[in-house]
């Protein structure tokens, strides 16, 4: 077995895809010094050209997204955005939650594209590849700085996050709130602590997303569940639970992802499983490939998010079950007023000073 690195998800750090060396460890004989049980995380400014990515995916509700961040310290083992760290020569393991990048530009940017004269306003998701409020936002606070711009522009806007941090910009959101400019969606994937440990080391505790959830619905900011990846004989039992307890504390609508294992993903959910369940590993890879046509991965829109076959539409009939006995409406939400927006200011600070 590999051995496991303190509050990190991945167990192993295999090259990325497009690397043209491969690393390969050798025990030649001399001294070496003890390998550290933690690994400390690097982050380091990205520049951009733009800030605003475009999808037109089916399975996907929203055609525009921002992400402030390239890797995500969270260290969730399952994130399907974990692919793209090959793409600066890094590994999709371990690099993916220790070196992260940050848009240092984002909010002038943003400024910028929502000011040009061809611009039509559709809402924009945070959160869509890696978790705007992740450990690291705290101190550079680039989420916050792509918030004030949307709000200047009265741009409606999505987020989803594990993320407590997210309650630091309550003022914000309230504004955007009150005038039907901001949906929050908060990702539960496990009420059980040990799990979410090993599963998904460095996102705030179950206990704490309930919280958050709670509080967006005591200050009137819309707030819904996502309960994902729902993984077969792992966390999959959890689901009607977790939809109980997100519905309690006020969420009001619900979605859910069934497991997705893109590219390098599966070799680390693999290395995952035989760290932490080894004795269970068959059975739930055997589960997932019956929910994916034999294979660890479907990527067809229209499959990879809910699956195929009979497990995966017993979950999905689980979910609707639970769901309408909960009174949660479905993930597809009621629109955000795209009526208000108004290009931003080129540069606020000075006409303030004006």
């Amino acid at each position: 077995m590999e051995r496991v690195l303190k509050g990190r998800g991945a167990t192993i750090n295999p090259a990325g895809r497009f690397a043209r060396v491969q690393p390969q460890s050798v025990d030649d004989g001399w001294y070496q010094e003890a390998t550290p049980d933690s690994i400390a995380t690097e982050v380091r400014p990205e520049a951009a050209r733009t800030v605003i990515s475009r999808n037109d995916s089916p399975d996907i509700p929203f055609s525009q997204s921002i992400n402030p961040y390239r890797g995500c310290e969270h260290g969730c083992i399952y994130c399907y955005a974990r692919p793209s760290h090959a793409y600066v020569d890094l590994s999709p393991g371990i690099d993916f939650e220790t070196r992260l990048f940050y848009k240092a530009d984002a909010a002038r940017l943003l400024r910028a594209e929502l000011s040009r004269p061809g611009y039509r306003p559709q809402p924009i998701m945070l959160g869509a590849n890696t978790d705007p409020y992740q450990p690291v936002e705290k101190r550079l606070r680039v989420t916050r700085e792509v918030l004030e711009v949307l709000w200047q522009a009265r741009h409606p806007v999505s987020i989803v996050t594990k993320g407590a941090l997210v309650l630091r910009d309550l003022d914000l959101l309230q504004e955007f709130a009150a005038k039907n400019l901001v949906r929050v969606t908060v990702s539960l994937t496990t009420l059980d602590p040990e799990l979410k440990r090993t599963l998904e080391p460095r996102t705030a505790s179950p206990q704490a997303r309930l919280r958050v959830i709670a509080a967006l619905a005591a200050a009137r900011v819309p707030v819904g569940v996502l309960t994902a990846p729902m993984i077969p004989a792992v966390n999959d039992a959890e689901l009607e639970a977790l939809l109980e307890a997100a519905a309690a504390a006020g969420a009001t609508r619900a979605g859910y992802v069934l497991l997705r294992l893109p590219y390098e993903v599966k070799d680390l959910f693999r290395a995952w499983l035989e760290q932490h369940l080894p004795l269970r590993a068959a059975h739930v890879m055997s589960l997932v490939q019956q929910a994916r046509g034999g294979r660890d991965n479907d990527p067809r829109f229209g499959h990879r998010m809910r699956g195929a076959g009979p497990w995966a539409a017993m979950l999905r009939a689980r979910f609707e079950l639970a769901r309408k006995r909960l009174g949660l409406s479905g993930e597809r939400e009621p629109d955000l007023d795209l009526s208000q927006f108004c290009a931003p200011r080129s540069n606020p600070q000075l006409e303030l000073m004006l």
